[in-house]
């Protein structure tokens, strides 16, 4: 048993360091637009739109919209790579057909996917709040180690949802529906730009089954230094329990369509 373990992660690393391998090849054009769209969006709204908006909760615009948008990148991150990504490289690329040629299964194949978008959102959320450090965002450095585990516990249900998506759509334009009705209102009711608290009561609760929702606060609590442990146990398990619910139902999702 712990053989096989150990030969199933053996091999979903290869599939992990396979997508590394083509992502760094084109690094700078990769994390691009993932990394700048929450860097403008901050100084437009946080600068422009925060001169006219008062403080919230005794935090400048600007500081209050940089946790979020930080945490964010892991949504778009792990969304669209599992999505639009998986799509090509299944459905355009059929480099899964050529990696079931292979020791490497369907297994192997969806739990790599699922190191990967992790990883890669893990890094995204840390390399942003790096860059917010400089600024004086983030009130206590030290919390910048624990930003990647952060990054990538967003990132798996939201990387599941976007191989749920996959395993829906019947051609590539269909995304586009997905987005809108789906990936939009996670990123634009989950207590980014103005607390959630101050919302209706039907969508404060609807707002807070969305996984971004526990991420910005888990990130807000990270950033401002407000009970990070607490947040952890609250908020992170939260997220630990939407990964398993949503990278499970995925699994046997799109297991079908890597079969069939």
């Amino acid at each position: 048993m712990l053989e096989e373990i150990r030969e199933t992660l053996h091999l979903c690393l290869h599939l992990t360091r396979r997508n590394w391998v083509v992502y760094k090849k084109d690094f700078i054009a990769n994390i691009a637009p993932t990394a700048f769209e929450p860097i403008f969006l901050m100084l437009s709204l946080g600068v422009g739109l925060g001169y006219f908006v008062a403080e919230i909760d005794g935090r400048t615009y600007i500081a209050y919209i940089a946790p979020g948008l930080a945490v964010s990148t892991a949504l778009f991150t792990a969304f669209f790579e599992s999505s639009y990504g998986f799509y090509v490289r299944m459905t355009f690329e059929n480099i899964f057909k050529a990696m079931l040629t292979t020791p490497i299964g369907v297994r192997e194949v969806i739990l790599g996917e699922y190191f990967w978008v992790a990883i890669k959102g893990g890094l995204m959320f840390g390399l942003l709040s790096a860059g917010f450090a400089c600024f004086g965002l983030v009130k206590n450095p030290a919390y910048l180690l624990l930003m990647p585990i952060v990054g990538a516990l967003v990132a798996l249900p939201c990387g599941a949802l976007g191989l749920l998506a996959t395993s829906y759509v019947r051609n590539i334009n269909q995304f586009q529906t997905v987005y809108a009705f789906f990936i939009s209102p996670l990123f634009y009711f989950s207590g980014i730009f103005f607390p959630l608290k101050q919302m209706p009561p039907g969508l404060r609760q609807f707002a807070e089954f969305l996984p971004l929702s526990h991420g910005v606060a888990l990130s807000q609590a990270l950033f401002w230094d407000e009970s990070p442990s607490r947040a952890f146990l609250i908020h992170g398990s939260a997220l630990v329990i939407f990964s398993l619910f949503f990278c499970t139902w995925a699994y046997y999702r799109i297991r079908g369509k890597l079969q069939s």
